[in-house]
């Protein structure tokens, strides 16, 4: 992924001016993952960004791939991609913003795990960590999509009610349910049939990449080899 300075050949760019561009990027990404819980980065923030000041057509893209390339080999992450997942029915009403297939990004340590729960990992976090693995686990395990009164059902038996707005651990339980659509594990999306409309959670971009997938299948096989009584999910 390095983009060497060939690729800036064609702007009438000093160098100077290419590592503050790549710089101004790095940064944006690294600040903006951590004031917003690791909400995925559009891709149009980061060409507006860039563009701020150079009005070339390519340029956003050279300097985003030398940023993705500079974040890997100087600080460990990978800067993943991530195209947005369609509704799985025709017959539905987004929920969210009406943007179709906009890019974004995210940030994913590629340290070794146990080096990363040593020195990076936020224990502090862990609740919302786990919530996450329990909430997409239910939203997997009913095949990727589940309506509302069905996903709160099985949460209220882990304890968890959606009128509880002072939890000890996660403070309002349907804010903490809506940052993991913002974050794009999940999507929302209601559904016109025979009962009018009904609001439905779907696995999103983020619960779908390979790597998280990968881990929440695995995750969930040691579960049930541990015989622990299985959900049944509606």
């Amino acid at each position: 992924m390095e983009t060497t300075g060939e690729d800036f050949s064609q702007f009438d760019l000093s160098e100077e001016e290419k590592d503050k561009l790549v710089a101004e990027v790095i940064r944006y990404v690294l600040f903006k993952t951590h004031q917003n819980s690791g909400c995925p980065i559009k891709r149009e923030e980061l060409t507006q960004l860039i563009t701020r000041n150079y009005h070339q057509r390519s340029l956003p893209a050279i300097v985003i791939n030398q940023a993705r390339s500079k974040l890997s080999t100087i600080f460990g992450y990978e800067m993943r991609e991530l195209q947005r997942a369609r509704p799985s029915s025709a017959n539905t009403h987004s929920s969210q913003q009406s943007v179709v297939d906009s890019k974004s990004y995210i940030i994913i340590s590629q340290l070794p795990s146990d080096v990363y729960r040593k020195y990076v990992e936020n224990v502090n976090a862990a609740h919302l960590s786990g919530f996450a693995f329990v909430v997409i686990s239910i939203v997997h395990l009913a095949g990727g999509k589940i309506s509302d009164e069905n996903l709160w059902h099985h949460l209220r038996r882990t304890g968890l009610n959606e009128n509880d707005e002072s939890h000890p651990e996660l403070g309002n339980v349907k804010q903490a349910l809506e940052a993991l659509v913002q974050q794009r594990y999940l999507q929302k999306n209601r559904v016109n049939g025979p009962e009018g409309n009904t609001l439905f959670y779907e696995l999103a971009e983020r619960a779908l990449d390979e790597t998280v997938n990968g881990r929440f299948k695995e995750y969930i096989e040691q579960i049930v080899k541990k015989d622990v009584p299985s959900v049944d999910v509606d």
